[in-house]
Parts: C-alpha cells; sequence; structure tokens
C-alpha cells in the first residue's frame, strides 16, 4: 500500500485519531471486563479467566486502532471554491461533495478524550433529512475545525436592522440548575437506574441475591410502603442523575451573535459542542415549558430554522436549543435579542379560543383516564375484587387530575399576530408558543372534524420549511381561525374561502 501524500490541496484527519479509538475502546473493555471476567469464573478458574479477558482486551483494542489507522489513511478532504469533498474507504471508495452554498451549519463537538488532545469533531451539513446532507471529519485539530466553521459560514455582512447587541446574548446562570429535577428527565433517568441495577446484577448472575437483599430490607415493612421506599429511591437516582446530565450538557453555556449574522451556542462539560444558526435561515423562536419547568416560572428557548442538522447521529444532539429552561422573563428578552425585535412575539397577548375548546378536552382528558378505570372494573367483576379496588383507586387519583390538565390546556390554547410574526400556544403537559415569521409560511392546512363542525369549531395549521414544519392554532372559532391565517399571510389563504354575509368574516 502506498503512503504518498494526497495533492496539496488535499487535507488529512488528525493522526491521533488512533490513539483516541484506542483509548476509547480500552475504557469500554476496562468496564466490561469485570461482569466477564466473573462469568467465566462459573467454567474456567480466576487466573485463567483473567487471562482470557486481558487476551480478548488485546485483541479488540488492537482491530479497533489497526481498523482506524486504515481509516485514517483512506480520508481525505479538501474546501474549494464551490464544493467540499471527502473521500473514503478501502476496498469501497466512497466520494462524497456538498456544494458550499448549501451548506447551513458547521457544528463543533469535542469529548473529554478528544479536549485533552485539542481535536474536535466536525460535522458540516446542509440541513436536509439523511446522512448523505452531512459530511464528518473525525477528529482534526481545534484550530483546524474552527478556520473550517468560519471558511464555510462566511457571508457578506450586512447592516442588521434594530439596536440590538452583536457579540454575548446570554451566559449561564448556575442558578438554573434547580430546573433539572423538575424536568421529565429525572423520572426517566430513575427507571433506568433501577432496570440498570436488575440487568447487570443479571449478568455476573446475582439478579438473586439482589432481590433477596432487598426483599430483607423491607421484609416487615407493609406492601404499600415497600413499593413508595423503592419508588422514592428510584426518583432520588433519578435527581441526581438530571443534575448530572444538566451540568454536563449545559455547563460553560454561551450564546453569541458573530460578526455576519451567525448565533452561536457553546456549551458542555466534558464534551463541548458549538453549533451556529444562520439569522438568515432564523424564522422564529418556540419557548417550550413543561409541565414541572412552568410551574416553577420557567421556559425553553428553541430556533425555528431552516438547515439545521437533521441525519440520524445528530437528530437528538438539542441542535435546535438557544437557551436552555431559564426564568420565563429571560427567556422573552432573549427570544427579543434573538430576532432582533424591541418586544419578543412569544409574550404577546393572545385571542382565546371558544368555550366549546375547554368542553372538547375534558371530554378527551376524562375518555383517557376512565377508560383503564373501566377495564379494571370489567376485569375485577370476572376474576377478583382486587382490581376493583385498584379501579377505585384509579378513579381517585386519575379523574381530579384529568379535569386539571384538561383546564390547563384551555388555558393555554391562544393565538395572535405580531408584527412580522404570527404566535400560536398549545399543551399543557409540554406547552409550547411559537413566534412563525409571516413570511416563512408556505401554506394553510384547515382541518374541521364533524365534531368541531358541530362546535363551531376548526384548527388551523401554518406549514414552513423551518422547525417542525407545521404550527397549528387548534380548535379555533371557524370564523375566527380563518380570519387570522387570512390576515397572517395575504393572498394565500382566499382562493380557497368563500365569503358570505360579512365580507370580511371568510368561511370554509
Amino acid at each position: 500500500m502506498s503512503t504518498a501524500a494526497p495533492p496539496a490541496d488535499w487535507h488529512r484527519l488528525d493522526p491521533r485519531t488512533v490513539l483516541v479509538t484506542a483509548l476509547v475502546v480500552a475504557g469500554v473493555v476496562a468496564g466490561a471486563a469485570i461482569p466477564v471476567t466473573l462469568g467465566l469464573t462459573r467454567w474456567f478458574s480466576l487466573p485463567v479467566a483473567v487471562l482470557q479477558v486481558l487476551a480478548g482486551a488485546v485483541l479488540v483494542i488492537g482491530v479497533a486502532a489497526g481498523a482506524d489507522r486504515v481509516r485514517w489513511h483512506r480520508t481525505r478532504y479538501r474546501v474549494g471554491t464551490e464544493r467540499v469533498d471527502l473521500h473514503t474507504g478501502l476496498l469501497l471508495v466512497k466520494r462524497r461533495s456538498l456544494a458550499r452554498s448549501r451548506i447551513r451549519t458547521v457544528d463543533l463537538t469535542a469529548n473529554l478524550m478528544l479536549r485533552l488532545l485539542g481535536l474536535v469533531t466536525v460535522r458540516i451539513g446542509t440541513g436536509e433529512q439523511g446522512s448523505e446532507s452531512t459530511l464528518v471529519l473525525d477528529p482534526v485539530t481545534r484550530a483546524e475545525g474552527e478556520r473550517l466553521r468560519l471558511l464555510l459560514l462566511e457571508r457578506a455582512a450586512t447592516a442588521s436592522p434594530g439596536v440590538h447587541r452583536e457579540g454575548e446574548l446570554a451566559v449561564l446562570d448556575p442558578r438554573w440548575i434547580r430546573y433539572a429535577p423538575v424536568s421529565f428527565v429525572a423520572p426517566m433517568l430513575g427507571g433506568a437506574a433501577a432496570g440498570a441495577v436488575m440487568q447487570v446484577s443479571d449478568w455476573i448472575g446475582a439478579q438473586g441475591q439482589v432481590i433477596e437483599w432487598v426483599g430483607d430490607r423491607f421484609r416487615e415493612t407493609p406492601l404499600l410502603w415497600t413499593i413508595i421506599a423503592l419508588v422514592l429511591a428510584a426518583l432520588v437516582a433519578g435527581v441526581v442523575g438530571a443534575l448530572g446530565l444538566w451540568i454536563e450538557m449545559w455547563w460553560n453555556y454561551r450564546l453569541e451573535r458573530e460578526a455576519g449574522g451567525t448565533l452561536r451556542v457553546r456549551r458542555g462539560l466534558f464534551t463541548s459542542r458549538s453549533i451556529s444558526v444562520e439569522e438568515a435561515r432564523l424564522r422564529g423562536v418556540d419557548l417550550v415549558e413543561p409541565l414541572g419547568v412552568r410551574l416553577l416560572g420557567a421556559a425553553r428557548l428553541d430556533a425555528i430554522t431552516t438547515g439545521l442538522a437533521k441525519d440520524h447521529e445528530a437528530k437528538n444532539a438539542d441542535h435546535n436549543t438557544l437557551l436552555p429552561a431559564a426564568p420565563r422573563p429571560r427567556a422573552d428578552s432573549v427570544a427579543a435579542d434573538v430576532l432582533r425585535e424591541p418586544d419578543t412575539p412569544t409574550g404577546a397577548t393572545l385571542t382565546p379560543h371558544p368555550r366549546a375548546a375547554r368542553g372538547r378536552r375534558l371530554r378527551w382528558s376524562l375518555a383517557a383516564a376512565l377508560a383503564p378505570v373501566l377495564l379494571l372494573t370489567l376485569l375485577g367483576a370476572l376474576l377478583t375484587p382486587v382490581l376493583l379496588w385498584i379501579a377505585l383507586g384509579c378513579a381517585v387519583v386519575g379523574v381530579p387530575v384529568a379535569v386539571v390538565l384538561a383546564l390547563d390546556a384551555y388555558r393555554g390554547l391562544g393565538h395572535a399576530l405580531s408584527g412580522r410574526y404570527l404566535v400560536t400556544r398549545s399543551g399543557t403537559v409540554r406547552r409550547s408558543t411559537a413566534a412563525l415569521e409571516r413570511a416563512g409560511v408556505i401554506g394553510w392546512t384547515v382541518k374541521q372534524s364533524v365534531f368541531q363542525r358541530r362546535a363551531g369549531l376548526l384548527s388551523v395549521t401554518a406549514t414552513t420549511a423551518a422547525g417542525g414544519g407545521a404550527y397549528t392554532a387548534y380548535d379555533t372559532d371557524a370564523s375566527e381561525g380563518l380570519t387570522f391565517a387570512a390576515d397572517a399571510v395575504p393572498g394565500l389563504l382566499e382562493p380557497f374561502l368563500e365569503r358570505a354575509g360579512d365580507p370580511g368574516r371568510p368561511r370554509p
């Protein structure tokens, strides 16, 4: 195999990628070594099991490092005046290319190992669906990553309207960590922790002993209190995990506006992340208020924008979050700065929806709460009275909760026009207030079920190429909803409407 250097205009990845791969695989192997060794002791003596694990570890690390050495040797990239090219592969050579005019994101990430070595992973994307729309350079030096980011996102600087400042728009306030335990992440992590304990104990053949140990601790405790204690223990573990996850994700957070019209989010404790959003691609913001966070008067701010990374490796990376959960006034002020508006559209006074919309939400919530009650009642009548008591408990707890959530969902409904933006708000467990630039609306979808028609309601959805692709005003008054859509984007909806009676009041 020839080791001749590629042409001058081509660049290689950093050769320390082989070291990084070897160290990462070594860490994984070390984590698996203890349970594997204990498992092998069922058939071999401890010294023999240790030797087998060590031999396997050396083999796995060597194969991984060798494969990455081949990848490094066969990977090269270049940035031309019109395109960015990436060639990689040994037997099946892949040649991929992106037009520079279509590049929308250049994101830099670095885990702890890469940071210690001064390296970063660069993701260059067009924002389209699929992995073919993204080029990944893993890894290059941090200086090279910054050079590529500035080069590929370089735009002609234009005078920006308004008086909003350049530079730093928001920086981390450590007090925001108080919102981490009330997020939905905490109970999820608690359940995951309990499941992990059982899974690991099963791997090493000690699951029975773990269950027996827990049983011994609660042998004299009634079943109900035992369940409550275990749930509380899982929640405590979840809260600790949520705090740790928040620190890892948002430590060193900073939101900046760079010259040339680019918003840049930097964050991360062990794994650093740098995400860039072109203001030219920004179509609005979404103020997200999960229930627990909202009860503490806080909200998260997401960008509604075209061109953010959407490949399968980046879809869960919170690429669109501009501000973590923070006090609502702070979120509103950041939204105004991001949109270059004197007053944030997310704080606009919204038009409330008819009382018939409240009735629909009450019926939906009660149906969802009573369905399991009816099922348990039926099974209790057929099988055992214990299920009847469980059904009664579900009804006593579920019905009031369902009513409260339904009323809260109704109070959250609203829509308005605020300057250049249309605003919609909905949700209770996850309330969303979306401010979408009216110029970014490419179409309207009007839906009216039989039940909505009887109640004089309909739902209007603004479709856009940005963000989630659709933003809906649910259960509006039929005439008011159509007027809202027609006024938001004049000329777009009128050809599909009939006018009757009052010429200013459209109807389907």
